[in-house]
């Protein structure tokens, strides 16, 4: 019995993983808020891009026309983001995967050689390190393009890929933070509501991409962070343990009222964890039968699609495989969280940091318990939900409540010495 012994709930069973989500996501906010404090002290930079096309903010400006410029720049960068998201729908539609992955590697260059490249200068003139330009230039394009290989173009350690990926997402958020502080905060709320309605609405662009990347069981083409799998072990129950997925280039799931269908699956579990995958083709018939707690390396590499649909009760899978199913598993049972909520999470401690320290505190809790929330809320749907909308709601939330009213309770209190 103790060898058959099943965690009590989901959170229990996926809880490393959450937390695998939620360290990366802290190292790259982290790091936003060290790149902040040194450079913003010492310098005023600005930056002009298409964040800034409508409306370019002044102090002379009243806090109304800051508030309506900052509207009508955060409007216009989300019209810019809607329509390339559209676009990469379309390519994607088209079967132009090749095409986007250059495109997406380019991207990734720009970002490690030119944005990485200009704050390595920023921080070679603060700390005045002494190198001369040809290095510099070998140094930074051989780190460029290592970045780029090991997020698109091979298979490298995950570890290497985990952190270009983290570095990608402070190097823009960075960037995102030098905007005007109007701007920054109307864009993180449209930015938000933006994700709300790309994801949830039937039209959403990125409801669409999802949809098509399940239809076609295929990963898609964007910077997306897959946590590393959890290994489960007991060294009672002898072997390595691991989640059990159905292998995406064998299994094809039965598409209701689509008459060119020619395999079905049917996946059973029983009380021993016993994964039965049957497919038929018109090449024969070919059973796979996988036990949950003897896995091979093998076998190590079975993968699920970025999110399972909702499958009906009445095929004999248990309601436990059900949810974890809808978790928004990668091609190996992990997590996986766009690179953008990354960048936006960052943006909003950044720009807290550019205030105080009480505020970044404020803000990285109420992010972590929004990251939380969402993860639970997809336990519970078991469909791709947006990431940004509770986190950016409480965490906006959370600074102006500490920047107006915590931060004046907490100076009354240290004034006239009240310990609490």
């Amino acid at each position: 019995m103790a060898q058959n012994q099943r965690p009590k709930s989901l959170l229990d069973s996926l809880g490393e993983e959450i937390i695998r989500i939620l360290t990366p996501v802290s190292i790259c906010m982290f790091l936003v808020v060290l790149l902040v404090s040194i450079l913003n002290s010492s310098s005023s930079l600005s930056v002009s891009s298409i964040a800034t096309i409508a409306y370019s903010e002044t102090s002379s400006d009243s806090s109304w026309d800051k508030f309506l410029g900052a509207l009508l720049n955060s409007l216009a960068f989300v019209a810019v983001v809607t329509v390339a998201t559209f676009i990469l729908v379309l390519f994607f539609y088209l079967r132009c995967t090749n095409f986007l992955r250059i495109y997406m590697g380019f991207s990734s260059f720009v970002v490690l050689g030119f944005m990485g490249g200009q704050i390595a200068l920023f921080l070679i003139e603060k700390f005045s390190v002494p190198v001369d330009c040809i290095t510099f230039s070998v140094l930074l394009f051989n780190f460029a393009v290592i970045g780029v290989l090991a997020v698109f173009m091979s298979k490298m350690a995950i570890v290497v890929t985990q952190g270009y990926l983290v570095l990608i997402g402070m190097l823009v958020a960075y960037w995102f933070t030098l905007l005007p502080e109007w701007t920054t905060w109307v864009l993180l709320v449209a930015m938000a509501l933006y994700d709300l309605a790309a994801v949830l609405l039937p039209v959403g662009p990125l409801r669409l991409l999802v949809e098509l990347a399940m239809s076609r069981e295929e990963d898609i083409p964007a910077l997306v962070y897959e946590a590393r799998p959890v290994t489960l072990h007991d060294p009672a129950s002898g072997p390595v343990q691991r989640r059990i997925w159905r292998e995406r280039g064998n299994v094809r799931r039965d598409s209701v009222g689509n008459s060119s269908s020619n395999s079905s699956v049917n996946v059973v579990s029983d009380s021993n964890s016993t994964v039965s995958i049957v497919q038929a083709s018109h090449n024969g018939t070919r059973i796979a039968r996988v036990e949950e707690g003897q896995v091979s390396e093998r076998d190590a590499e079975l993968s699920a699609p970025l999110i399972s649909p909702r499958m009906d009760g009445q095929d004999g899978t248990s309601a436990e495989s059900l949810m974890l199913e809808g978790m928004g598993l990668g091609s190996s049972g992990a997590i996986k969280l766009g690179l953008g909520d990354f960048i936006f999470y960052s943006v909003l401690v950044g720009r807290a940091a550019m205030y105080d320290f009480m505020t970044v505190y404020a803000c990285y809790l109420a992010i972590v318990a929004g990251l939380g929330i969402t993860l639970m809320l997809l336990a519970l749907y078991q469909k791709a939900l947006p990431a940004l909308p509770v986190s950016i709601a409480l965490g906006v939330l959370f600074y102006f409540l500490t920047r107006f009213l915590l931060e004046v309770f907490i100076v009354q209190c240290s004034l006239n010495l009240v310990m609490f």
